[in-house]
């Protein structure tokens, strides 16, 4: 049995730089990264690509800090979108320019991770070539999997006699085909992976029937990439210091300047002024999208309030006008439920009974909220801090291990969050007719998917800063982590920023360590640094549980919409979610120059490139 010391499960944005960034500090260990997909990437893999789809970033902000996608080398030029060929070219050319790609194991599905007496994980593994499962050992583990790794897939009334191309978004390369064959296609949601496929065919000339259900969640935000009256550049809009104080923001206890966000926030004047600032910003993103120019056009029309959306958001990315083929009938949007299908058929649960004629059907269906892995032994992922459905005993008694069923810290979590934002104490306006997608018409899951309903209740993620368990157990074995389960505009660089972290908290070294609540060795880094002048914060464990709690809690009353109430799921958040991972390093938070610099320019993967030395200066007592 092959024995490593660090396993990464995901070869995508950040199982990567998880990967890199554990190489770079720990030389001489073993490392193997697993990954089912046949090439590197994730939702960027050679697998998962397909024709039209660009990022939704322009040139310089969807990059790791420390390798640039210079034009010269990837062939895109400033204020360009990225194909998603040049995407996946990247992360190879990533892989081998840090020397990880020879440690990359693609086509290897990890099946389960059981966790042993004496720490570590002995992980099942199934090769694309193998017959039959193999084992091997971890003394540490990184999952990479993401948010988008399990298509949630259910089963639609009468799909066994459509007979068809009928597959999830997830899977367009291997259709993509359907894109030249077919003459009349289906798209069901109204997501960006909606967006994209219906251009993908129209642009192709298939007429496409674009089906967004008013049972839902409404179409999706859309922007152009320049907003607002001064034409700022979107994904750096949101990293700039002083509009994230207009967001309300639980972790930003590091990021500075609490006297201005107590106003803004705590008082009736500034609330009044945030509330403003969020409505212009929304009326200059209609505005701009033209959704009223047209009736057709006014079916994308976003529904839910822009303040209470988080990542479920798109860029208006494409190279031709979008709206030519709504305008000329190529593309006719239905605002109607599914009923049921047919040979060759889709029929509509509207009053008419308007059926469609289809070749192809594009289920745009979202995600499960579970890891693909299967964690052991059973009941693990509770204390892991893994979203789960909890299950009764035959008392009817609810399991209580981990934090996510800890009612008094959930209740003082919501008591503070309200305390401090009370705008939040007032919900978003939901859809009054909405319905999970499985209890509509034409849905249902299978029985062996039972427990993965949308309907049934689960848990949140409950990690420490939405990495670590926060429980007593894996703080003193410090052998998991996860990476890539936080969502936002700044994804290379927090992949980076993550990949250091999570580095740092294996080898004990966080200036700022959970772990030091369970282990009393953790209390200085004297044993690191000789002595040098580099001090550990000591928390407590009552600490670490209110934070992990706190900050994962905040996400049902900030972004109760998409899965931002159980997953962390945050836009304007990003730059204090960084300027706290930059804090349990021991690092600066404030990295521009200057005041006026440091509130008004956007931070960018440029602010954080050199954070790997200044992380080993800092051990060195320099």
């Amino acid at each position: 049995m092959e024995d490593f010391d660090l396993v990464v499960v995901g070869a995508g944005y950040y199982g990567l730089g998880a990967a890199k960034q554990y190489r770079v500090t720990h030389p001489h260990h073993s490392l193997a990264i697993f990954d089912a997909n046949a090439s590197v990437g994730g939702v960027w893999s050679n697998e998962r690509i397909y024709p039209c789809l660009r990022t939704n970033n322009l040139l310089g902000t969807y990059e790791y800090p420390d390798f640039s996608m210079a034009t010269e080398s990837f062939g895109v030029k400033p204020l360009q979108y990225i194909p998603a060929e040049v995407m996946h070219n990247y992360f190879e050319a990533y892989a081998q320019e840090f020397g990880i790609d020879r440690h990359l194991r693609l086509s290897t599905k990890v099946l389960s991770a059981e966790h042993q007496d004496d720490g570590g994980w002995l992980l099942e593994i199934k090769n694309e070539e193998s017959e039959l499962p193999t084992r091997v050992f971890a003394k540490r583990l990184i999952v990479a999997t993401g948010q988008d790794s399990e298509p949630l897939m259910p089963h639609i009334r009468g799909q066994e006699q459509y007979n068809r191309p009928l597959f999830h978004s997830r899977d367009f390369q291997k259709y993509k085909d359907t894109v030249n064959t077919a003459k009349s296609v289906t798209v069901f949601g109204g997501t960006k992976s909606g967006w994209d496929a219906v251009y993908a065919y129209a642009t192709h000339g298939a007429q496409v029937d674009w089906i967004i259900r008013p049972t839902g969640h409404g179409p999706v935000w859309m922007a152009p990439s320049f907003v607002t009256p001064f034409k700022v550049w979107i994904e750096k809009l949101v990293n700039i210091r002083l509009l994230h104080w207009f967001a309300p923001c639980i972790w930003g206890q590091d990021s500075g300047y609490h006297s201005i966000k107590s106003f803004w926030h705590g008082t009736a004047v500034g609330r009044a002024i945030v509330s403003v600032f969020w409505k212009i910003l929304a009326s200059d993103v209609i505005a701009k999208m033209k959704f009223d120019t047209h009736p057709e056009l006014k079916k994308l029309k976003p529904t839910a309030s822009a303040m209470h959306t988080g990542t479920a958001f798109g860029i208006f990315n494409y190279a031709t006008d979008f709206y030519q083929p709504i305008r000329d009938g190529t593309v006719k949007i239905y605002e109607s439920d599914l009923s049921h299908l047919s040979e060759g058929k889709v029929h509509l649960d509207d009053e008419e009974g308007t059926t469609i004629a289809s070749d192809a059907f594009v289920a745009v269906t979202g995600w499960k909220p579970f890891s693909p892995l299967k964690f052991l032994p059973e009941g693990i992922d509770r204390k892991i801090g893994l979203p789960y459905v909890p299950i009764a005993d035959d008392k009817g008694n609810l399991p209580d291990e981990g934090l996510a069923n800890c009612t008094a810290l959930l209740d003082r979590a919501d008591q503070e969050i309200q305390k401090r934002f009370p705008m939040l104490k007032t919900p978003m306006k939901f859809n009054p007719n909405y319905k999970p997608l499985t209890e509509t018409k034409a849905f249902s899951m299978p029985a062996t998917d039972e427990p993965l309903t949308p309907t049934a209740s689960h848990t949140p993620l409950m990690l420490y800063h939405f990495m670590v368990p926060g429980t007593a157990e894996f703080l003193r074995t410090k052998d998991i982590a996860f990476t890539g389960y936080s969502t936002n505009f700044s994804n290379g660089t927090c992949a980076h920023i993550q990949g250091l972290w999570i580095s740092a908290f294996f080898d004990g070294t966080l200036a700022r360590d959970p772990s030091s609540a369970v282990t009393a060795s953790s209390t200085t880094l004297n044993d690191v640094n000789e002595g040098k002048n580099a001090i550990q914060k000591t928390m407590t464990l009552d600490e670490v549980h209110w934070q992990t709690v706190l900050h994962n809690r905040f996400g049902k009353w900030r972004y109760p919409r998409d899965s931002g109430a159980n997953i962390p799921d945050f836009i304007f958040e990003a730059v204090p979610f960084m300027d706290m991972m930059m804090a349990d390093l021991g690092l600066p938070v404030h990295r521009k120059r200057g005041l006026f610099k440091e509130i008004t320019e956007p931070y960018g993967p440029e602010d954080y490139r050199t954070i790997n030395e200044q992380h080993a200066a800092r051990l060195n007592g320099s």
